[in-house]
């Protein structure tokens, strides 16, 4: 029997209404890669700011107990309290409560099996950044969290069908004796079959290279903002510091940021990146008239190694500074 997906289902994997409204409606998954696939092209690509403080806002404070928590959140938090010393408790308490003064909003961690000083340490870590730049991390482990929760969601709705459909044939058994011992030998032979076909691994649903800009003098997305990727491709196996060739640098595509700060994507969806040296450029001259860069370009290298993986490459923007990093 196939199992029934409702927008409560994946309510409880995340508290963003947007997100479990379009998982809903895009349900049934052909398996959980599918659907963890969708789910993180929904997260990062369509849940604005708003969604994202909504869905954190649903999770409890590692160790809290003012108010009652999912059993998902006490399985996820075990192995924090089972490590948790009084002390270490305690800490962990007063830095959850310094962290929500200064970012307004809980301490995001995918805590399963991490320990509460393991756990604590991170908090610290992560309490220096700023505003804009926690909230993408706080983001990124809330897809974790995620993650791991479409998993258990469809391990207990494959049975609860599972047990459905076992009840549904016992009760037909005496009725269907003969017919199911035909079909179930035509069932087993092509079970056979699709045994010995390759499994086929759902591709990527974004682009390898993704950006956003934010804009840290107004503490808002950077839109309006001319964005161009670009791909080495010069006689020299790496573009020197002293190289002024433009046409070396092959363009992939150009967008412009939207009210989010994100673009369109800037190149095709392919499960391997090519390898080699690409440049993001951003117009930043005519966003900031007044400020001191006319330009930014970050370069970076993929290495063969890495040809599988995300690269999201931001820019955190003011008139007189400007910053980046390797995010996923």
């Amino acid at each position: 029997m196939e199992p029934q997906w409702t927008e409560k289902d994946f309510l409880r994997c995340s508290g963003s209404t947007k997100l479990a409204r379009e998982m809903a409606a895009a349900a049934p998954f052909a398996d959980l890669d599918h659907a963890v696939q969708y789910a993180r092209d929904i997260w990062f690509n369509k849940v604005d700011v708003k969604g994202w403080l909504e869905a954190f806002a649903v999770h409890p404070e590692i160790g809290a107990t003012s108010k009652p928590i999912s059993q998902w959140s006490k399985e996820e938090q075990s192995a924090a309290m089972a490590t948790s010393g009084g002390s270490t408790m305690q800490e962990l308490i007063e830095w959850n409560a310094r962290y929500k003064e200064k970012f307004g909003f809980v301490f995001l961690i995918c805590a399963s099996g991490r320990g509460s000083p393991e756990i604590l340490s991170e908090l610290k870590r992560r309490f220096v950044n700023r505003p804009i730049v926690e909230l993408e991390a706080a983001a990124e482990e809330e897809m974790k969290i995620i993650e791991l929760r479409l998993k258990k969601l469809f391990d207990s709705k494959l049975r609860t069908s599972s047990s459905q459909t076992a009840q549904v044939s016992a009760g037909k058994h005496e009725v269907q004796k003969d017919r199911i011992g035909v079909i179930g030998g035509h069932l087993m032979a092509v079970a056979k079959v699709l045994s010995e076909k390759p499994t086929v691994t759902a591709g990527r649903t974004r682009p390898p290279i993704t950006t956003h800009v934010l804009d840290t003098a107004r503490g808002s997305p950077a839109s309006g903002l001319e964005v161009r990727l670009e791909m080495w491709k010069g006689a020299q196996s790496s573009p020197s510091i002293a190289e002024r060739d433009s046409r070396s640098w092959v363009l992939h595509g150009s967008s412009i940021t939207n009210s989010e700060g994100r673009t369109s994507p800037l190149m095709a969806i392919t499960d391997d990146v090519e390898p080699g040296f690409y440049r993001m450029s951003f117009n930043t001259g005519i966003y900031n008239p007044s400020g001191f860069f006319p330009y930014v370009s970050i370069v970076f290298e993929i290495r063969e190694s890495q040809k599988s993986e995300h690269f999201h490459v931001p820019l955190l923007l003011s008139p007189f500074s400007f910053s980046t990093y390797r995010g996923s």
